[in-house]
């Protein structure tokens, strides 16, 4: 009788999932590390990195290589967020967005003809946003209230959306309209603006507390005039559309959320052991150990819920619950990590001549955007209670 296969663990890589891993790691390290402080004090970044991205390939990860891309799977823009994240989550924002976001919108939804006019530009230089949230149109997506009119051949955009990631340097723009504001949601469409349209100007930039290098504008729609063969799907299916990209979404801003944790912690772990304290260094004390074992544990728990929700995806079984978990659970221990990490610095890790404050900061976003952390525990009590 022949033994049964032992399933791969989750924790456990494949020699091309590892290799890509190591590959993105170097990255980060060599590239991407000598800029982060100097990019976060300006709040802003370098545009040269995020063309590094596109040519190391990092963002057309699952794209058909027939439209230039990778061919590959969420599993591997895992990988390649969370590295990113390790040492900088602004970079790992702009390749988390293009990838989870805007290019998995366009190859689920875009027709044929739409994927063939941008994958390939998607997957050389073009940046890619993701334009839902309103000023009084956050999770609440029923409340969105951009306008969108038909005019001849051409759908006329009135509106404002707010909080949009990547925003100052992106070329194209999945942004969300409604075309009948009594249908409610089922009026609410997906359109493909891109950033020369006439009627379409980016607005104010936000000054945030953390991924300050990764941009968040207000976009300004006046009368913005969008041909009908941009029109993302379906007329009227757009908060499907925006719901379910979301659901992948998820997974990227967990894999953000344990690469800034894992990067906090590593700092930890490099500090405890040089200090020294009544003539030892600070991790011979069991209290610190303890601390460093709770951390560790946590972001390990975290890592798992990751990692299950992308390959779930990957399979092509649900995995909307596990993801709104697994972003849960990863933010909220992020946030536990790094500011546990702070407060092993002791006085240092509240200077920001060391790395443990920026990645305190950097981890708060994580429990708010693409649905904070109640919206996520919604979503999985009402996925419980279907039964």
């Amino acid at each position: 009788m022949t033994a049964p296969a032992v399933p791969t663990p989750l924790s456990v890589l494949s020699e091309e999932e590892d290799l890509f891993r190591q590959t993105v790691r170097e990255f980060a390290e060599t590239e991407v590390k000598p800029h982060v402080t100097a990019m976060d004090e300006a709040a802003a970044m370098r545009p040269e990195l995020i063309q590094q991205c596109f040519d190391l390939g990092l963002m057309a990860i699952e794209v058909p290589e027939e439209f230039g891309g990778a061919g590959g799977s969420i599993f591997l823009a895992t990988l390649a967020i969370e590295e990113l994240a390790r040492v900088d989550a602004s970079t790992a924002i702009y390749v988390d967005v293009h990838n989870t976001l805007v290019n998995n919108c366009l190859m689920r939804w875009g027709n044929d003809e739409q994927k063939a006019r941008y994958l390939p530009r998607m997957s050389e230089s073009l940046l890619g946003a993701f334009a839902l949230s309103e000023p009084n149109s956050g999770s609440d997506a029923f409340a969105l209230e951009t306008r969108a009119v038909q005019d001849g051949e051409d759908w006329v955009l009135t509106g404002r959306k707010f909080w949009i990631t990547s925003g100052a340097e992106a070329g194209i723009f999945v942004v969300f309209a409604n075309v009948d504001p009594a249908m409610g949601y089922k009026g609410i469409t997906g359109f493909l603006v891109e950033r020369d349209f006439a009627g379409f100007d980016i607005g104010k930039r936000e000054k945030k507390l953390g991924i300050r290098a990764s941009s968040t504008v207000e976009l300004i729609l006046e009368e913005c005039r969008v041909p009908a063969t941009n029109v993302l799907g379906p007329v009227g299916q757009g908060y499907k559309i925006s719901i379910e990209t979301l659901n992948e979404g998820r997974i990227g801003i967990g894999a953000q959320m344990i690469g800034v944790a894992q990067g906090a912690l590593d700092a930890a772990l490099g500090y405890v052991k040089e200090r020294r304290q009544f003539g030892k260094a600070i991790a011979e004390f069991q209290g610190v150990q303890f601390q460093l074992a709770e951390m560790e544990t946590e972001l390990h728990a975290a890592r798992l819920m990751v990692y299950n929700a992308a390959r779930l995806k990957d399979a092509g079984l649900p995995f909307t619950r596990e993801a709104a978990m697994a972003k849960l659970f990863a933010s909220e221990a992020a946030n536990r990590i790094t500011g546990q990490a702070v407060e092993l610095f002791g006085g240092y890790g509240y200077s920001r001549e060391y790395p443990v404050e920026k990645f305190y900061r950097d981890a708060k976003i994580g429990v708010i955007y693409e649905g904070t952390s109640n919206m996520q525990r919604q979503t999985i009590a009402k996925m419980m209670l279907k039964g």
